[in-house]
């Protein structure tokens, strides 16, 4: 070859690599890097009521209805939904447009699978399941829904987001038995699961669905359209706080969900941070186990409750970031139901102690499990073993990760053959708002209910009779004496009220105040 027409391949060669250089920064993906309060351990919403495996399901998956920021149902992969004049029969009706991430299109036999596996686990499913004649796919797009008596609850039931969501799988992976976990994870939401580039304890990565079609009407909670304008999300694992808020500042990450409480005043005053709730208050609540002693005895139950005072978890876990409450339906709102709470709104210690003896307890082990890897609900585990030593309960610390802990304290064992005596947690105020969707007040006995497993039928029936109350005024006397109900069979102590801020960089905008995290709506700028 003559010397000019290397020089001339060279030119070209060179040319070429400009142009894909120039190409390649016009295709550069805008990633989306947030830090989530705790790693990813479990992908299946239906075996699971952890708070990161539902963000996940609402990333992946799509619901037939979902709750707006009034907490009222609106249509989601619904594009219509007609009810008989007697009330027994609901006709829903998909919206076009509906696939899942491998392509095939969205069919009622995959609603009715998905629907049926979520009505043996969910609190909400289970009291429409209750209610069901039967439930039919019809023709390509229609799902029929017939009920054996009338029930105003139906839509809102199938935009649940609290529980296990009632999230819209693949009907292969809808026949799975709902105790084991589907080992596919396609959906039909607004982002795909990036699953060969899940590294547990470092990465979760989703994709945008540019096959998504959203819905038209503003964004509303976790209802109306979910745009993607990012594309790609990054779930970045830092289990040290410092260390996340250091890559805030420094721009290394986009957004952590949920800052340390002592590190949130330092916080607003940097120009390039907004800090702000993004996200419903929480409770904080201790869940004794009611199948074994001590805390099958309501005495025991009412020793917790009166060794807590809310003002040191406040202090202890939320940098005092909100208010004691006194209500198992939240303080939320002006007039919350406190009725019955009264004995238990100061800590009395030495009468704890003595209903602790009255119950039968004499100095055995009480096996208290929790989250490790969460910073706050650590800290409400610490201030609970120095209030269990105090009334003189020999307390054994069983502390581990968040998907750990999920694991564990579903199991019924007893505490010595790996069950447990009492845990941990927090839920939102929007779950736990309503009878009808607060899963750790529900007390029916027949085990199927959220892990610690409360028997009342007393507060049963009372529950009963709230979700089939018409009027405002009825339904406030049955919530009332619902409330006064649970104070003396004690479901859960309420530990406090709190607020949890989220921090972002100012850069990033359209982030929505949801029941979870989404990634939806939001613009990286600059």
């Amino acid at each position: 070859m003559r010397v000019h027409d290397w020089g001339r391949r060279a030119r070209l060669i060179g040319a070429a690599a400009l142009l894909a250089g120039a190409a390649t920064v016009a295709r550069a993906e805008t990633v989306l890097k947030v830090v989530p309060y705790t790693d990813l351990q479990i992908l299946d919403p239906i075996v699971s009521t952890s708070g990161m495996t539902a963000v996940h399901a609402f990333m992946i998956y799509d619901t037939l209805f979902s709750w707006d920021a009034s907490n009222r149902a609106q249509p989601q992969m619904v594009g219509s939904h007609g009810i008989s004049s007697d009330g027994l029969v609901h006709r829903l009706t998909l919206r076009e447009g509906l696939a899942f991430h491998d392509g095939r299109p969205v069919k009622p036999t995959d609603v009715v699978a998905s629907l049926r596996r979520w009505m043996i686990r969910d609190t909400l499913g289970q009291r429409l399941g209750s209610r069901l004649a039967a439930i039919e796919a019809e023709g390509d797009r229609t799902i029929v829904i017939r009920l054996k008596e009338p029930y105003g609850w139906v839509a809102l039931s199938l935009g649940s987001s609290g529980g296990n969501p009632p999230v819209i799988m693949r009907a292969e992976e809808a026949a799975t038995d709902p105790a084991k976990p589907v080992t596919e994870t396609i959906g039909s939401g607004p982002f795909v699961f990036a699953r060969s580039e899940w590294m547990q304890g470092s990465r979760v990565v989703y994709r945008k669905n540019v096959a998504y079609v959203p819905r038209t009407e503003p964004p509303s909670n976790m209802a109306g359209g979910k745009a993607v304008k990012v594309d790609r999300v990054d779930w970045i694992i830092m289990p040290d706080e410092q260390t996340s808020i250091s890559a805030l500042i420094a721009g290394e990450v986009d957004v952590v969900n949920v800052p340390p409480p002592d590190l949130v005043p330092a916080l607003k005053k940097n120009s390039d941070i907004v800090v702000a709730p993004l996200a419903p208050d929480y409770i904080a609540l201790m869940r004794p186990n009611h199948l074994h002693p001590p805390f099958n005895n309501p005495k025991a139950r009412q020793a917790l409750a009166l060794m807590v005072d809310q003002q040191d978890y406040l202090s202890a876990a939320f940098g005092g970031l909100g208010k004691p409450c006194y209500s198992f339906f939240t303080c939320v709102g002006s007039l919350p139901a406190t009725a019955g709470s009264e004995p238990y709104q100061k800590p009395d210690p030495a009468k704890a102690r003595q209903l602790m003896a009255d119950a039968g307890y004499k100095g055995e082990k009480i096996v208290q499990i929790g989250v490790s890897d969460i910073f706050f609900h650590n800290a409400i585990a610490q201030v609970t073993i120095e209030k269990l030593r105090s009334i003189g309960v020999n307390v054994d610390p069983q502390l581990a990760s968040a998907g750990v802990m999920q694991a564990r304290r579903a199991k019924k064992d007893p505490p010595a053959a790996g069950g447990y005596n009492l845990f941990q947690t927090s839920l939102d105020t929007i779950t736990l708002s309503s009878p009808l969707t607060n899963i750790a007040a529900g007390t029916d006995c027949d085990g199927k209910n959220w892990p610690g497993w409360p028997c009342d039928e007393e507060a049963s029936k009372l529950q009963a009779q709230y979700i089939n109350a018409t009027d405002d005024a009825e339904q406030r006397r049955i919530l009332e004496a619902l409330n006064q109900r649970l104070w003396e069979v004690i479901p859960y102590v309420i530990l406090a009220q709190f607020e949890r801020p989220s921090a972002w960089r100012k850069n990033i905008v359209g982030l929505l105040r949801a029941n979870f995290p989404v990634s939806w709506n939001v613009e990286k700028r600059g």
